[in-house]
C-alpha cells in the first residue's frame, strides 16, 4: 500500500523510513531518493523555488505512479511525498521510498518512481534568481528520456 502526500511542511526522512518498515520482518531493502532545491541552475544563482500543484489531481497522479510501481515490482510498500510552496536552496522537495524483500526491486522501483514523478506529476516550478528575475522551469529532455527506459505505464 502506497503512502502519497503533497504538503508544504518538510518531511522527517527517518520517521518516514521507520513508518514504512514498522513491524515488518519481510522487508529486505528500502530504496530511497531525496530531492533538494539546488542553488544554481544554468549558471544562475537560485534564491528560491516555488512549486504549485492542482490539489486532488496531483495526489491522484502520484497514486497512479505508485500503483504502477507496485504492479511491476514485488513491493511491500512505497512512500511518495512532494512539497509545494516556496522552498529555499538546500531544502527538501521530494521523498521517494520503495520497500521490497530484495534490494534490486527496491532500487529499480525507486528509480522508476522518481523518473515518472519528474515527468508525469502535475507540478509547476518557478525559480527565483539572485538578480530578481524569475522563470518557470521547462520539462527537461533528460527527464523524458529517463522515463522512456521504463516503457509506457499500463
Amino acid at each position: 500500500m502506497a503512502t502519497v502526500r503533497v504538503q508544504e511542511a518538510d518531511f522527517d526522512i527517518t520517521a518516514e523510513v521507520a513508518a514504512l518498515g514498522a513491524g515488518r520482518a519481510d522487508i529486505g531493502g528500502i530504496g530511497s531518493f531525496i530531492g533538494t532545491v539546488r542553488d544554481v541552475a544554468g549558471g544562475r544563482t537560485i534564491t528560491a523555488m516555488t512549486l504549485e500543484h492542482y490539489p486532488g489531481m496531483t495526489e491522484r497522479a502520484l497514486a497512479r505512479i505508485a500503483a504502477e510501481a507496485e504492479g511491476r515490482w514485488p513491493l511491500l510498500g512505497c512512500t511518495l511525498i512532494h512539497r509545494v510552496g516556496r522552498l529555499l536552496p538546500g531544502e527538501n522537495i521530494v521523498l521517494v521510498l520503495a520497500a521490497s524483500p530484495h534490494r534490486h526491486a527496491a532500487l529499480e522501483a525507486t528509480a522508476f518512481l522518481i523518473d515518472w514523478l519528474k515527468t508525469a506529476a502535475p507540478f509547476w516550478k518557478k525559480e527565483s534568481f539572485a538578480d530578481g528575475s524569475e522563470a518557470w522551469v521547462d520539462a527537461r529532455e533528460a527527464d523524458t528520456a529517463a522515463t522512456e527506459r521504463w516503457g509506457r505505464p499500463a
